[in-house]
């Protein structure tokens, strides 16, 4: 459990750069990163080859913010294969024929590419999102669009201390082993009491967490991202040519227009 969520907090380390898209405002990222979210889940499920444009977008942000294209890919492939898993059930239970091109394929396998396409670029658009702004910059664009305040409070803790949970349960599975006589793996009747032992230790630790925020001068506020900025002309021209070529994608069958273009061509 620990590495997974030490890899996904490293997101925060890349989201201290200096490039362009590090620099635009973290409304803007957040505005862009929602509208291809919204564009990606609106696609019907027969349509999955027109979802090939969105992805433009992913791969212009990582170019542009210089960011390690492999490391991210280790990110999604962390969540992909559990997706993937639950979305391969869909080929054995609906095997109704429906066209694909010239052939004819179960409507299963439809089902299934539009959910990996999909999940592919929402997922990429999320972990591009943090990694380019932060936790502390979305959640100050989230109090801009006047989010309540409770529910920020709550994603930013919750994101902040995945690590602490994690180090807690390998403290407390690494004090089970040692004490297990070289037993490998956790006994099913110490599920129980060490899923107990976890909580208490986590409320425990909660509690320590709460009293030196506290002492720090703690007042329920977020305070993040420190005092909101105005969104500049390069900010809203992101956020509209984004919206605008989500839009173009999602009403206009760009690799069909491709496709036919090139057929054209050649003969």
């Amino acid at each position: 459990m620990k590495q997974p969520v030490r890899h996904l907090l490293q997101l925060d380390d890349l989201a201290r750069g200096t490039g362009p898209i590090h620099r635009l405002h973290p409304l803007a990222k957040l505005l862009a990163a929602f509208a291809g979210l919204v564009a990606a889940v609106s696609f019907p499920r027969a349509d999955f080859l027109a979802l090939a444009p969105l992805f433009l977008y992913p791969a212009v942000l990582c170019v542009l913010a210089d960011l390690p294209f492999g490391t991210l890919l280790k990110r999604l492939a962390v969540v992909e294969p559990f997706i993937l898993l639950f979305a391969a059930a869909n080929p054995l239970l609906d095997r109704v024929l429906v066209p694909f091109g010239p052939w004819l394929w179960a409507r299963g396998w439809e089902t299934f590419a539009s959910i990996a396409l999909k999940s592919a670029l929402t997922v990429a658009i999320a972990l591009l999102l943090v990694a380019t702004t932060g936790m502390e910059g979305i959640a100050s664009a989230l109090r801009q669009l006047r989010v309540p305040r409770v529910f920020v409070l709550q994603l930013t803790m919750t994101y902040r201390y995945l690590s602490v949970l994690a180090a807690e349960v390998t403290r407390t599975t690494r004090a089970y082993g040692m004490r297990s006589a070289g037993r490998r793996g956790i006994a099913p009747a110490a599920w129980g009491p060490l899923g107990g032992q976890v909580l208490l230790r986590t409320f425990d630790r909660a509690e320590r967490v709460y009293q030196a925020m506290r002492l720090r001068g703690f007042d329920g506020d977020p305070h993040a991202g420190g005092p909101p900025r105005r969104l500049a002309a390069r900010d809203v021209t992101f956020v509209l040519g984004w919206v605008a070529w989500f839009a173009l994608a999602r009403f206009v069958d760009l690799p069909g227009l491709l496709g036919r273009y090139f057929l054209e061509v050649i003969r």
